[in-house]
């Protein structure tokens, strides 16, 4: 592909490849790439159907720029709520005891980063089975002060932990195997199918999640797991069925569900254990 250097001409060629937002794609591929030649690349690989994330290597998400690269799961914008209502219960530091937060499932780490950014003074672990992510998460985990564990969900985490983790996040996979094949090519073409296969009804992940929350989290903690308005029942009931107190909470705006399971104790009381 010979180098392309105007702007009209690179939105004229996003535009004919299907993306929707051609000038603000092209805006950001011009300022990430160092060179003409750099740029061209930047556009063939947009026009082949790579996610721009991957592509500029990062995301905008809950207002902080997180590294993301080519394997590793992009956080979806709904997914800030998530990170909102964790940030609406945790306490950062009481008595000079720093509340215990773990990523499960970090994909980037973009989730606890987000939230370490937001409430600060956290004592944050993220953990992935996955290599490419656990790489990437150390990028935005690490420089706030957190650690990233590679391992099969609490398999990865430190044993002093358990019982003593305030907020547990998971943004596990929740996509039925039997839907994989209707999500769009960005995600499901060039995104890890260990971070979008949630099982034959896209809730496997997410029982085994709440099947060991009780065990690791502290007093009065709290396990919440990002899902679907259609799943949010069943996800509630997987909650109940683990020994904790289900809410369901959505955002409209973002088309962002949450499912909050707490050990009955109200949540001033979440990190102040």
């Amino acid at each position: 592909m010979a180098p392309v250097t105007s702007i009209a001409s690179i939105v004229t060629t996003l535009r004919a490849a299907g993306c929707v937002f051609a000038e603000d794609e092209a805006q950001l591929l011009i300022r990430a790439a160092s060179t003409p030649d750099e740029l061209a690349r930047m556009v063939d690989h947009r026009v082949r159907g790579l996610p721009l994330e991957h592509i500029v290597g990062w995301v905008d998400f809950c207002g902080q720029r997180m590294a993301v690269g080519p394997g590793v799961f992009v956080p979806r914008r709904r997914t800030e709520f998530l990170v909102r209502q964790a940030a609406a219960i945790v306490r950062p530091s009481t008595e000079g005891r720093r509340a215990v937060v773990v990523d499960l499932c970090c994909g980037s780490g973009a989730i606890g980063a987000a939230l370490s950014e937001l409430m600060g003074g956290l004592e944050l672990h993220a953990a992935d089975i996955d290599p490419a992510a656990v790489q990437c998460a150390r990028r935005n985990v690490e420089p706030r002060g957190g650690h990233v564990h590679q391992g099969d969900l609490y398999q990865a985490l430190p044993r002093r932990l358990r019982g003593q983790v305030n907020v547990l996040l998971a943004n596990a996979p929740y996509v039925p195997t039997g839907s994989i094949g209707m999500m769009p090519p960005e995600a499901r073409l060039h995104e890890p199918m260990v971070a979008l296969d949630g099982g034959a009804d896209g809730l496997a992940v997410q029982r085994r999640v709440a099947s060991g929350a009780l065990e690791w989290l502290a007093p009065g903690g709290a396990l919440l797991i990002e899902t679907s308005t259609a799943q949010a029942s069943e996800t509630a009931a997987i909650m109940v069925g683990a020994g904790l107190a289900a809410t369901v909470v959505s955002d409209e705006a973002l088309g962002a569900t949450v499912v909050l399971g707490s050990l009955h104790l109200a949540p001033s009381d979440v990190g102040q254990q």
